[in-house]
């Protein structure tokens, strides 16, 4: 599992595809005045139905791999900043995602990320 990240300001839309494999793509939104302020969307996306996800501003984003393997492409709308890069906890209980793997490989980095009740969202 690539845990959720996101850049805070000014922040950063991402355009998905898969060319090789599966993945199952998360996206979250974290912008603090809308409705739908903590809700997650998941979807299949796979190197064969050549679907994409578009990401925009304001949302984090996961995924984990399906396949054996999986080449996943993102066309961003800014460059990535590593200072402004962020993000919270793959499992986190308030969010609730049901990532459909078990026992999924997870990075330390991704494993220790805060929580989403625990982010500052200024």
């Amino acid at each position: 599992i690539r845990g959720m990240h996101f850049q805070s300001t000014p922040g950063q839309a991402k355009l998905v595809r898969v060319v090789v494999g599966k993945i199952y793509d998360v996206a979250v939104d974290i912008r603090p005045d809308s409705p739908t302020f903590g809700q997650r969307e998941g979807i299949e996306l796979d190197g064969e139905s050549h679907r994409q996800l578009f990401i925009p501003v304001g949302f984090a984003h996961g995924f984990c791999v399906l396949s054996k393997e999986a080449h996943v492409l993102y066309k961003t709308s800014s460059p990535y900043v590593a200072a402004t890069e962020k993000g919270f906890r793959y499992n986190d209980p308030e969010i609730g995602i049901e990532w459909p793997v078990k026992d999924p490989i997870v990075s330390e980095r991704d494993q220790m990320a805060p929580l989403f009740k625990d982010l500052e969202w200024a």
